[in-house]
């Protein structure tokens, strides 16, 4: 009876120890973009490195309809991280276009984090059309889909636009129909864009076999008039599109893109998780080609995506300690670190 009765409490206080463990895993149902998207492909190889080294932390991927709904997610309350770019960042700050009056709705701040890479936006239109196109201007009046009304490249791509005083009609189609209405001419364009200058997400290959389409490239007198409104502006060959892309040089936009978590992760955590990307940054490169840029220069990213958002959301102070660390902290950042 005895030995029944201490097994009984051995068992049970090994349960109790067990349930405590698990009351230990803090939860993060991390928002990104729709499945097919390069932000959603990118989530889940970060998820995998983040459960496996932190056993502390369970992230769970919730793909959404687009990143500026993660944001929208986070800010109320809904998923515990978030997908997030300068130019949503931007729009927040400044009360306009897709945040335009959300700002009462927030009860968790936004907090910029981790920054993991640039995407750069284009233009492509069918081969047939390549004469027929010489500059962005020529696509005024023409139906073009920029991408779901949701998406930060959409919102990027459209700004550009804007700035050139491109009027295009803007049409919204199934990420899945976009190279088949290409092709049929429902359509005389769509964007084209790369995560690190390295690879395009699997909607825009799933489009290259239904159509054959060129990249346009802005004219000489567009790209200054860009880089004077402040665009930064790159040049990627063919490779990342894994096609003919019909140019020998595919002009494209960037901006920063991270993966973001709110002070819910303490100060300590975000720099554990900070260097436990930094330390599997180059096995993260070689499934994910967007990784690309932090596995060469991990320290000069977080300052680059810092430098593009730090007058517009508070920085983490994990994100902080581990920059001032690495000797890439501006000091005039110090009234920007994230307080409770």
């Amino acid at each position: 009876m005895l030995k029944r009765a201490l097994s009984v409490l051995v068992a049970g206080v090994m349960a109790m120890w067990a349930t405590a463990a698990w009351s230990q895993v803090k939860e993060i149902p991390w928002g990104t973009a729709a499945v097919g998207s390069a932000g959603h492909k990118a989530l889940v190889a970060l998820a995998d490195v983040l459960n496996r080294e932190m056993k502390d932390y369970r992230v769970t991927v919730q793909a959404m309809p687009g990143a500026i709904l993660t944001m929208k997610g986070f800010a109320t309350g809904q998923i515990k991280g978030y997908y997030g770019a300068d130019i949503g960042f931007y729009e927040y700050a400044n009360d306009i276009n897709r945040f335009k009056g959300f700002k009462p709705n927030v009860k968790h701040q936004l907090v910029q984090s981790f920054w993991a890479y640039t995407v750069e936006v284009g233009t492509a239109v069918h081969s047939r059309d390549k004469g027929k196109f010489k500059s962005w201007a020529d696509l005024s009046g023409k139906p073009i889909f920029t991408g779901p009304l949701p998406w930060d490249v959409r919102a990027h791509l459209e700004r550009a636009y804007t700035t050139l005083g491109v009027k295009h009609e803007y049409r919204q189609v199934d990420l899945a129909a976009a190279g088949s209405l290409l092709q049929s001419g429902g359509i005389q364009g769509f964007i084209i864009y790369t995560n690190a200058e390295t690879s395009s997400p699997p909607w825009i290959t799933e489009a290259s076999l239904a159509a054959d389409w060129a990249a346009l490239n802005p004219s000489a007198d567009e790209v200054a008039k860009l880089r004077k409104a402040g665009f930064m502006i790159t040049e990627v060959t063919a490779k990342p599109f894994k096609k003919d892309v019909h140019a020998d040089k595919v002009v494209l936009l960037p901006f920063y893109y991270g993966f973001h978590v709110g002070l819910d992760v303490p100060e300590n955590d975000m720099y554990r998780m900070l260097k436990v990307i930094e330390k599997n940054a180059a096995a993260l490169a070689k499934v994910d080609g967007s990784y690309a840029q932090i596995a060469k220069d991990f320290a000069g990213m977080q300052k680059l995506g810092v430098n593009s958002s730090a007058d517009l959301v508070p920085i983490h102070p994990g994100l902080a300690k581990y920059m001032r660390e690495k000797g890439v902290w501006d000091k005039k950042w110090d009234a920007r670190v994230a307080k409770k």
